[in-house]
């Protein structure tokens, strides 16, 4: 049997998670239903009784008076995966059977500490309800996630996250396990809605490391593979990591700032808290399965010992490295020279993405948020891997019928086509990412996602050619792992504590470890959820008073010529900027002159007109505009997903080129900019960047297209 370990390793992690919860139901909330309350129609349902009693004995935070109860007894917008007697039975059963050290007898009233029996109660009654706010509704059946394995928007009040798994008919599983009632569903109530469930939802708190040590352990097949060559690279510990101890003290204590002294121009209103209340970590491993070494010659199950050197030389003998990198093929796995090491690292992003999340779909040309899974013209992120800097591309669109892995397709890219796949050469597919959460691991480890994929990834020659024959585009929060693993990114959610979020200066606590602020910065992250504003994925960062901010930027994939872009949505609040751009962050060399951020392409004397349908003029008037340093904005951005607000026919929008120069793929560059105004009124922007090779830009057969 497996250890209670699993279930109780970070029961401190789930309490202290649970003082984000509200802290005292306001009595002034109350008021008489003219229909049940959620509690009290669980009250009068006997099946639901034990799940009753739990509710009562669990307060909603570590400092709240209120218990559960009394919270869903108030006004509100509940959704509640209330589980039957037999399942708080069954779970109680198993708990025993796995640790009889626990309780005298599988019941809530029989455990032999306190402090387990409330921790049972809060994983029981906080896994089984969201709390939807006072801006989003409850939730029925048919406003769940579209697809199998994709994640509630909305954390429940443990903290987690829950999946949706579809079966046959009308089933549906919440967590893959725990059954919806086909009968008991869709109860709405005055302040929510119940769903009877037939198994208690419990996620394990179980980490990545946690998790590939069992593979290891029991020689359980699968990812065993990936298991043995991640744990021979020492990267056990760093996948162990759950969440910044050093800011979650910080914030407890009300060292981290919160927003409401920090009103500003319409951000942070109403007097609440728009500061993140942890600092978590989390991974995405890509993984080839044993079945496929299997197909290779390697035996999974055979010792580290024998198989880590057949995997090295099936690595060399096919050539999964590109024959500019450095390194040895020694048995020091752990050191980043080392090949095991460098392939390794190249599966695993540091943050965790879930299965609806790996690709982001927002308003890009064609694209209709109300039909969110009919998609259009190809969307792609590209990211930084673990170990050495190096690009990964993730990549989906109408024609591919999935996720990629490092896809080039073949694209209708021309002045008046629409931007689609025409063909994929194959030896251009990259790598299908299954999501299939019956093969994928989405909600079983607390800090991280497991994807099969289906062809060797790698950082060959082939792969760094193509990256680097693109035009690379990236959106600034891409920069930042902690926007990810914090659901600070593009949330599914209108309320207001999600839409300004407050990113606390450097010197208070390097919240984003890429980016370095001065101490006057405000800086917010604008999620523009619902929004229409014409920004790749509608959203936006930008920041208050006399700004100084440091980036770190993504690696480019080869050694050649760049074009470094820096795309701008002016307007009146905007400031004027110096950019600054190298190698060094504390000696970085002014890029040109300071950049005026309130006027358009349009309000600039740089030879601006708008499109006139003429291929050959529109195309002069671009070079025009290119030998002034700027560009028209991007075709396929636009600020609702139609064909009629685009980014290219606003004369408001542009692409600033901030360098012109040759770029190394082995090193780091930064991006300063710094206000030139006195005034701490007017505000930075940003949007989204683009790295473009010479190959692309300056290509006399093919120009670069304006998609």
């Amino acid at each position: 049997m497996k250890s209670l370990i699993h279930r109780f390793s970070s029961i401190t992690f789930i309490l202290l998670c649970c003082l984000c919860c509200k802290e005292e139901v306001d009595t002034s909330a109350r008021y008489v239903f003219k229909i049940d309350s959620v509690w009290g129609y669980l009250e009068k349902h006997e099946t639901y009784s034990e799940y009753v009693k739990l509710l009562q004995m669990t307060p909603i935070s570590l400092r709240s008076q209120s218990n559960v109860a009394q919270l869903l007894s108030a006004r509100g917008h509940f959704t509640v995966f209330a589980p039957t007697n037999e399942a708080v039975a069954t779970y109680l059963q198993e708990l025993y059977e796995e640790d009889p050290s626990l309780m005298k007898e599988p019941s809530i009233d029989a455990f032999y500490s306190e402090q387990k029996r409330d921790s049972i109660c809060r994983v029981i009654v906080c896994n089984s309800i969201i709390d939807s706010g006072d801006f989003e509704e409850a939730l029925t059946t048919n406003a769940f996630p579209q697809e199998t394995g994709n994640e509630f928007p909305l954390n429940n009040m443990n903290d987690r996250k829950l999946s949706v798994k579809y079966g046959e008919v009308e089933e549906i599983f919440i967590n893959n396990t725990c059954p919806i009632s086909l009968t008991e569903r869709d109860i709405q109530l005055s302040n929510g809605v119940i769903h009877q469930i037939g198994r208690v939802i419990a996620p394990k708190d179980v980490t990545a490391a946690i998790y590939l040590q069992e593979i290891l352990n029991e020689e359980k097949e699968g990812f065993l593979v990936m298991a043995k060559a991640i744990q021979a690279c020492g990267l056990m510990d760093t996948l162990s990591k759950i969440r910044d101890e050093v800011y979650e003290n910080l914030y407890l204590r009300g060292v981290i700032p919160e927003t409401q002294n920090l009103y500003i121009d319409g951000h942070f209103p109403n007097g609440e808290n728009y500061t993140p209340r942890h600092r978590l970590y989390g991974f995405t491993i890509f993984a080839e399965t044993d079945e496929f070494w299997r197909s290779q010659g390697l035996n999974p199950k055979a010792p580290s010992s024998t198989l880590l050197p057949q995997l090295i030389q099936w690595i060399v003998s096919n050539h999964q490295y590109s024959n500019d990198d450095i390194f040895t093929t020694d048995k020091n796995y752990d050191k980043e020279s080392n090949l095991l090491y460098q392939w390794t690292t190249y599966h695993i992003l540091p943050f965790r993405t879930p299965s609806d999340r790996l690709v982001f779909h927002r308003n890009e040309y064609g694209y209709n948020p109300g039909t969110p899974y009919k998609y259009t013209i190809p969307m792609y992120e590209i990211y930084t891997t673990m170990g050495k800097r190096r690009l990964l591309k993730i990549y989906e669109s109408k024609e591919s019928e999935g996720i990629y892995l490092n896809r080039f397709p073949n694209l209708d890219n021309g002045r008046n086509s629409v931007y689609h796949e025409l063909s994929c050469d194959p030896d251009k597919v990259g790598c299908f990412v299954d999501r299939d959460p019956e093969k994928a691991v989405l909600n079983d480890i607390i800090n991280c996602c497991i994807y099969p994929i289906d062809a060797p990834l790698s950082y060959s020659d082939a792969v760094r050619d193509n990256l680097s024959r693109q035009r690379l585009r990236f959106d600034g929060m891409t920069l930042f792992p902690e926007a990810m693993n914090n659901e600070i990114r593009l949330k599914r959610s209108a309320d207001q504590k999600y839409q300004d979020v407050y990113i606390p200066a450097t010197h208070i606590y390097n919240y984003f470890e890429n980016m370095q602020m001065n101490n006057q910065t405000i800086f917010i992250y604008l999620n523009a959820y619902s929004y229409n504003w014409c920004n790749l994925h509608s959203d936006e960062m930008k920041a208050k008073k006399r700004f100084e901010i440091t980036f770190k930027l993504p690696p480019v994939p080869r050694r050649t010529t760049y074009e470094f872009r820096y795309d701008v949505l002016p307007n009146g609040d905007r400031g004027i900027q110096q950019f600054y751009f190298g190698e060094d962050p504390n000696r970085l060399p002014a890029a040109g002159i300071p950049v005026n951020l309130t006027r358009g392409i349009g309000s600039m004397n740089v030879g601006y007109e708008a499109d006139t349908g003429d291929d050959d003029y529109d195309a002069e008037v671009d070079k025009r505009l290119r030998n002034n340093g700027v560009m028209k904005g991007a075709k396929s951005v636009t600020a609702d997903g139609t064909t009629g607000d685009i980014e290219r026919n606003r004369s408001s929008n542009l692409r600033y080129i901030i360098v012109r120069q040759t770029m190394d793929p082995d090193k780091t560059y930064y991006m300063r900019v710094k206000s030139v105004l006195d005034s701490e009124e007017k505000e930075f922007y940003m949007d989204y960047m683009e790295y473009c090779p010479k190959e692309v830009y300056d290509n006399p057969e093919h120009p670069e297209d304006i998609w």
